[in-house]
C-alpha cells in the first residue's frame, strides 16, 4: 500500500473531496502529501476560498430573489 501521490493526483483528489468523502487511505494519502508540499496546500486554501465565495454568491443570489 503505497500512499505516495503526485500533485496532479492529489489536486484531483481535492476536487473529488468536494462532492464525496475520501476512502481512508486516500484521505491519508493526501494530508501526507499536503504535509510535504506548499504548492498543493496554497491549492487546497483556494478551493476553501472559491467554496465560500460560492456560498456567499448563493446567499446574495436568493436574498436579491426574494425582493
Amino acid at each position: 500500500m503505497t500512499l505516495k501521490r503526485t500533485c496532479k493526483q492529489v489536486s484531483g483528489l481535492v476536487l473529488s473531496a468536494e462532492d464525496q468523502r475520501l476512502p481512508l487511505k486516500e484521505r491519508l494519502a493526501v494530508r501526507l502529501h499536503l504535509w510535504a508540499c506548499t504548492a498543493c496546500t496554497r491549492f487546497v486554501g483556494q478551493v476553501a476560498l472559491m467554496r465560500k465565495a460560492t456560498a456567499r454568491w448563493r446567499g446574495y443570489s436568493e436574498d436579491s430573489s426574494a425582493d
